[in-house]
């Protein structure tokens, strides 16, 4: 009986040890298990390059307007500076003929321009050296007739103011002459400047008509904005217009949104569990990058508030592909 009393409360004391030993394993994990279950965030995304290089067509002068005739296969693989579009230079080649006949002919112009004012100042000075010969012979003329009558001394008087008054004319003349030259040849050198610098400046457009990537990644054409269908050889662009991108496919991250009741939940730096659609079973480590600060509508046609939230992959890999969904578990 005894040993029957003694069995029973060895079991039960068994019983009560590993009941005990349950509750504090549980209770070590409970806090963990509430955590995960009760603040998981899954939300859907897509990949994106980190570093992602768009190519715009920029004002080539007065030129509004360009045609492709040259452009890379669509998904081609890149080096920096390797050439992805060919504008074509006809028109700009043509322009820079027809200024150079310009420039030839205002050079043309200088030079007669140059000519004619050289034997304008020439007459102006014979001009000038007769009205000052005329001038002191009439000066001479008035000094000697100081003996003769007041009626003579008065016409060599009247001479004598006449010939000063002309060589002060033929003086402002050459000084007026020199202005007016001047200012001529002056403008007429601008215009030449002018051409000069404009085709030397065109000469600087031929090479940006050749675009080239800064960074290496993977060419994609962009979209004809008329036609929806991607840009091709022969199609017309003008200024503003999307000629496609290079993203590097390196670094990636996650654009995604979050529900505003789950926004306060997230940090900068918090780690995400990142899936590929495509392969489910495989985790990507990433962390959050990039909080947004305004809320939006998550779509037109849902009434439900998100955030927009950037994640970093904190590993380079090859699966990952710009445009591809995924999954992203904050924890």
């Amino acid at each position: 009986m005894i040993k029957q009393t003694l069995k029973r409360s060895v079991l039960f004391c068994l019983i009560v040890f590993l009941i005990s030993s349950c509750s504090n394993k549980k209770g070590k994990y409970d806090n963990l298990t509430d955590a995960v279950s009760g603040s998981r965030i899954v939300e859907t995304g897509e990949l994106a390059a980190i570093d992602s290089r768009s190519f715009v067509l920029s004002r080539y002068k007065h030129w509004h307007q360009m045609k492709i005739v040259g452009l890379l296969k669509h998904g081609s693989e890149v080096k920096a500076g390797d050439s992805i579009i060919q504008l074509d230079p006809t028109e700009i080649k043509k322009y820079i003929i027809e200024r150079e006949s310009q420039l030839e002919t205002q050079y043309a112009v200088l030079e007669k321009l140059l000519v004619e004012l050289q034997n304008k100042v020439q007459d102006l000075d014979s001009r000038l050296q007769n009205e000052k010969s005329s001038f002191n012979l009439k000066k001479l003329e008035l000094e000697s007739s100081q003996f003769e009558t007041a009626k003579n001394l008065k016409i060599k008087e009247l001479e004598f103011k006449q010939a000063e008054i002309s060589l002060n004319r033929v003086e402002k003349l050459i000084e007026y002459n020199k202005i007016l030259s001047s200012t001529t040849l002056k403008i007429e050198k601008i215009k030449h400047q002018q051409l000069e610098r404009d085709i030397t400046s065109t000469y600087e457009l031929l090479p940006t008509l050749t675009i080239r990537t800064p960074i290496s990644g993977i060419f994609q054409i962009a979209l004809n904005g008329r036609t929806r269908d991607m840009l091709k050889i022969g199609d017309d662009l003008y200024q503003g217009n999307n000629l496609g991108n290079v993203p590097d496919l390196t670094w990636m991250k996650v654009n995604t949104t979050v529900n505003e009741v789950d926004y306060f939940k997230l940090r900068l730096g918090q780690k995400v569990v990142v899936r590929l659609d495509a392969l489910p079973d495989v985790a990507f480590d990433g962390e959050v990058s990039y909080l947004g600060k305004l809320c939006k509508l998550k779509n037109n046609t849902s009434r439900q508030k998100v955030f927009d939230v950037e994640v970093k992959m904190l590993k380079s890999d090859t699966r990952l592909k710009p445009g591809m969904t995924v999954s992203c578990e904050f924890l």
